[in-house]
């Protein structure tokens, strides 16, 4: 079992993992290119891996354990893909990248976030839920594999809950953050 993660900005040498966790959380995967496109191309858009403290990695068990892909764009923080290995959900890793995310937008001036999600998919509208997000609209067939409705979700003004705050320190730059403990 492991004690602790990290988060940490994405490398383009991380690219394989994050494709295979792409394609193990998601029925319709993004593509390695259109990863790679977002990760070394895209200006707007940010990635963050959490992965086990290197002290703490095996080889039996992946060292990048979640990712979020999101983009800054001017005034507006959009959320792209959050996802977290099976085996390590319910223990604060997705919350922990959506909260960092949050932070990173707010050292760029955001002043709202926004995302889409599946109607279907509780625990990631139950997550932000807690991180403060209202759902403003509903898309119909948003979805493939299977067609399904997306819930919009909006945080309006973007801020941080004060247990949040507190949850985590960013490092000097705000592009990297503490150990985060489980």
């Amino acid at each position: 079992m492991f004690s602790e993660f990290e988060i940490v900005p994405a490398t383009r040498d991380m690219l394989p993992d994050i494709l295979a966790l792409e394609e193990a959380c998601f029925s319709s995967p993004w593509t390695r290119k259109m990863l790679e496109g977002e990760l070394t191309s895209n200006h707007f858009a940010h990635f963050l891996v959490a992965r086990h403290q290197q002290e703490s990695a095996t080889k039996a068990e992946p060292t990048i354990i979640g990712y979020h892909c999101f983009w800054i764009v001017f005034e507006e923080l959009r959320l792209m893909n959050l996802a977290v290995r099976e085996s390590m959900r319910r223990r604060g890793v997705g919350g922990a990248l959506a909260t960092e995310a949050l932070r990173l937008g707010l050292a760029r001036a955001a002043t709202r976030a926004v995302l889409e999600v599946r109607v279907s998919n509780d625990p990631a509208r139950s997550l932000y839920t807690r991180l403060g997000f209202a759902q403003i609209s509903r898309r119909s067939r948003y979805y493939t594999n299977p067609i399904e409705d997306a819930v919009l979700m909006e945080l309006n003004p973007l801020v941080i809950s004060r247990g949040r705050q507190q949850d985590r320190n960013v490092a000097s730059g705000g592009e990297s953050a503490s150990p985060h403990r489980l």
